[in-house]
């Protein structure tokens, strides 16, 4: 057997480090030599379907389940160091807060936990409640028991619960799944402020949309293993050569028609009017492709490379069987 490969050195630019990190439950391999870097002060999606992996690498983050192998530091220490806990602010996959106690108490109670001095808890609870609209316009849900609320409301309070301390490092487990957009919107909008303010936020979530808009870099896996890693805008680059759009001045007919859509150069090519998003197959060179179409008699108003979605290349390098009915339709 070969030796293990060591773990490159602590640098302290990162907020997250995994190294060829793996969980299995009995005979089910669920996180398979998983090694990704999350830099300081950004926000970084764990993409994939349902079954990934992801819950399993954040619990695994969290110190909540162990790495069968592999390594985990967390702001530089390793993920079982206690002194991580108050620097860490966490919103599991699987919300839970006590029903019949009030909002107030139950995030009082979950500030001391973390650490916040007494003196300052009502006013951090005071602020957010207001940030998320749970007080103020003749209304306090703070003084309402958790179970007399909205799920919408009940997951902003332990979203809130999640921040009080203030935490360097803000780790969600699908936190926008059954919100409505309005108070999607919110977290949302609270992600980038974070960020703003130097912190880390690292998600998981199914929705390519919302890892598109909001990070600055992802981790797509599939079948516990890592399909992709890196910037948003690096992993679109990167696949950008495949697809072109073209716009002509008539709609093709005929040998133009033909070039357009042959089907050993092309794997789609839907035409709506004058226009239309050609994905190539890769031996295909887009100037050779272009050419050819030219030379059948198009005439070109524009073409240019168009750098696909997060959501389209993900069913590009994984297939539809690794998605979910939920996925399907999204970016």
């Amino acid at each position: 057997m070969a030796p293990p490969v060591a773990a490159p050195p602590v640098s302290s630019d990162l907020a997250l480090r995994l190294h060829a990190v793996r969980k299995q439950y009995q005979d089910h391999v669920a996180v398979r030599d998983l090694s990704l870097a999350v830099p300081r002060g950004t926000v970084y999606g764990l993409l994939g379907p349902n079954g990934a992996g992801k819950t399993s690498t954040i619990r695994m983050l969290m110190h909540i389940i162990a790495p069968d192998a592999g390594t985990i530091e967390v702001l530089g220490r390793p993920a079982s160091d206690p002194g991580l806990t108050d620097r860490v602010g966490y919103l599991p996959e699987e919300r839970g807060l006590y029903r019949k106690m009030r909002v107030r108490d139950v995030l009082a109670f979950l500030a001391r936990l973390k650490g916040v001095p007494r003196r300052e808890v009502a006013h951090r609870i005071d602020a957010w409640l207001e940030r998320f609209q749970l007080r103020g316009a003749g209304a306090d849900w703070g003084t309402a028991r958790v179970d007399e609320l909205s799920r919408g409301m009940q997951q902003k309070v332990q979203f809130i619960g999640a921040l009080l301390h203030e935490p360097e490092l803000v780790i969600l487990d699908e936190p926008f799944s059954g919100l409505d957009p309005v108070n999607a919107q919110a977290l949302k909008d609270t992600v980038l402020e974070l960020r703003a303010r130097g912190r880390t936020v690292v998600f998981s979530t199914h929705v390519m949309e919302n890892a598109e808009r909001m990070c600055d870099a992802v981790c797509i896996i599939a079948r516990g293993e890592k399909v992709l890693d890196g910037t948003v805008a690096s992993v679109r680059d990167a696949h950008a050569s495949r697809l072109v759009s073209l716009t002509f001045d008539t709609t093709p007919e005929g040998a133009v028609r033909d070039a357009l859509q042959n089907p050993r150069h092309v794997r789609r090519a839907p035409l709506a009017s004058r226009h239309c998003e050609v994905e190539l197959h890769d031996h295909v060179e887009v100037g050779t492709y272009v050419q050819q179409l030219l030379g059948a008699g198009a005439q070109l108003e524009k073409f240019e490379l168009v750098r696909p979605s997060l959501h389209r290349i993900f069913l590009e390098r994984v297939g539809m069987d690794g998605v979910e009915t939920g996925m399907r339709g999204h970016g």
